[in-house]
Order: C-alpha cells, then structure tokens, then sequence
C-alpha cells in the first residue's frame, strides 16, 4: 500500500534555484563583497548541495588568498542571503511547479501522507509553504526534514532516511519526487522508488535510477513530456496512477 509521498523542495517543489542565486547576489552587494553568480556560474555551484556549503567551496576555491579574512563573514553572508529569498519569495515572485499543489491536494483527501526531504535551510522552506499555500507548514506537510537536521548533505541519504523514520514507514511505502542526479541517488540510497522532474537548473542533469523522469507533474489539458521509464495516462501524474504503479510493484 503506497503510505507517503516525499518532495525534494529546490527545483521539485519549485523553481527556487534563480531566486537563491539572486538573494545571494543582493547578500553579496549588501556586503560590499563585489560578487556576482551569473546563472552559468550558479549551475556549476549548484553541484556542491546545500547553500552554506556552496558558499564556502566558492570562497576555498575563487578566493583562497583572502578566504581566512571572509570565513568569519560567511554566516552573516547566508543569513542575509535566506532573509533576502524569503523576501522575494514573499513578493510573489515563486509559484509551485506544474502538478505539485494538485497532487499534495489529492494525497491529502486520501489520507497519503506528505513529507519534505530537502538540503535547503528550514526557514526557506517554510516561506515557500506559507506563501503558495497560506497555511502553516505542517498543515501542508505531515513531516519536514530539512538540511539543518541531516548530519550529510545529499547525495548522502541521510535526509530522506529522517523524513522516512519520522513518517513511520518502510521506503516501499513511498514514492520520492526529485529534480536531480544528486538527489536521486539520495533517495535511491534510502531505498525509495523516484520520480524525477527536470528542473531549470538540471537539464543537464542524467536521470538514471528515476524509475520515471517526466519535465513536470502535468495538469490536465497541460501535460507533461515525458522523458525516460514510466510514463503516465493523459501526461499527468495523478495519485491513482501512482497507487496503480505501486500495487503492480507489490504484486
């Protein structure tokens, strides 16, 4: 029985990645750093998970003669950073992607339980939530693991494996949503099946190990395209179609 679906936040949920590039440049200018991220610049960082990881391989590797002068600076720079996404996502400026609140709304009135498993800092995840849902966070979402709680970042499992313990089911009892080569093996690691959308940020991205990989979740009179493994009737993944996948697994 298909118990839990577990989301990826950055890319999966949404498109955020444009707007972490951009609060870093507004934290970086705050600061009088001089530091622009071009979007090219940003996908190469984007290899590194996590933000305030990100920016510590970008200062040990573009500014290693004064690293030891800017490491005291770093949590200032992200705390801004996150302060700064939170407002441009406040602004409106970051809908969900296509399918998502369709989905989360049909595994809700189904009693299918809902889980976050992301790198992203739990402050940027609750913004994106209250903002696109107007609700509290939990009311959304049954569990939320964020990067602040897993002692790895993907493409460790570790964070997929606390949102499982905290869900109280077994990996074949969910299905995880994802948008990259990272976060797949993430997941795929944790013994979850995975479903993986192409991002803006991971069009270069191989997909190997998503048992689908799609552009979007669809919506009707809007679908998908579908790009590797399962496909899905009408371009749209609804959750009936997940449960049908799921039970042909189990049997």
């Amino acid at each position: 029985m298909l118990k839990a679906l577990i989301f990826d936040v950055d890319g999966t949920l949404a498109e955020t990645e444009d707007l972490h590039r951009q609060a870093f440049n507004r934290a970086f200018s705050e600061m009088g750093l001089g530091w622009t991220w071009s979007p090219a610049a940003y996908s190469d960082l984007l290899k590194v998970m996590g933000g305030k990881e990100r920016l510590a391989h970008y200062v040990e590797t573009e500014h290693a003669a004064e690293a030891g002068e800017i490491r005291p600076l770093m949590p200032e720079i992200h705390q801004r950073k996150t302060r700064l996404y939170g407002d441009l996502v406040e602004a409106g400026q970051l809908a969900l992607r296509p399918g998502i609140a369709r989905l989360i709304a049909e595994a809700k009135v189904s009693g299918v339980r809902l889980a976050v498993a992301t790198t992203t800092s739990r402050p940027n995840v609750d913004r994106l939530l209250a903002v696109n849902f107007r609700q509290d966070p939990e009311s959304v979402f049954d569990v939320i693991a964020s990067g602040d709680e897993a002692a790895r970042k993907k493409p460790a499992s570790d964070v997929f494996d606390l949102a499982l313990a905290r869900l109280g089911v077994a990996p074949s009892e969910a299905i995880a949503f994802e948008d990259s080569a990272a976060g797949i093996r993430s997941a795929r690691d944790a013994g979850l099946p995975v479903i993986a959308t192409r991002s803006r940020y991971t069009e270069s991205h191989r997909l190997e190990g998503a048992f689908s990989a799609i552009s979007d979740l669809g919506e009707p009179g809007d679908p998908h395209r579908h790009i590797d493994g399962v496909a899905w009737p009408g371009g749209v993944v609804t959750l009936r179609a997940l449960q049908a996948w799921h039970a042909a697994q189990a049997g």
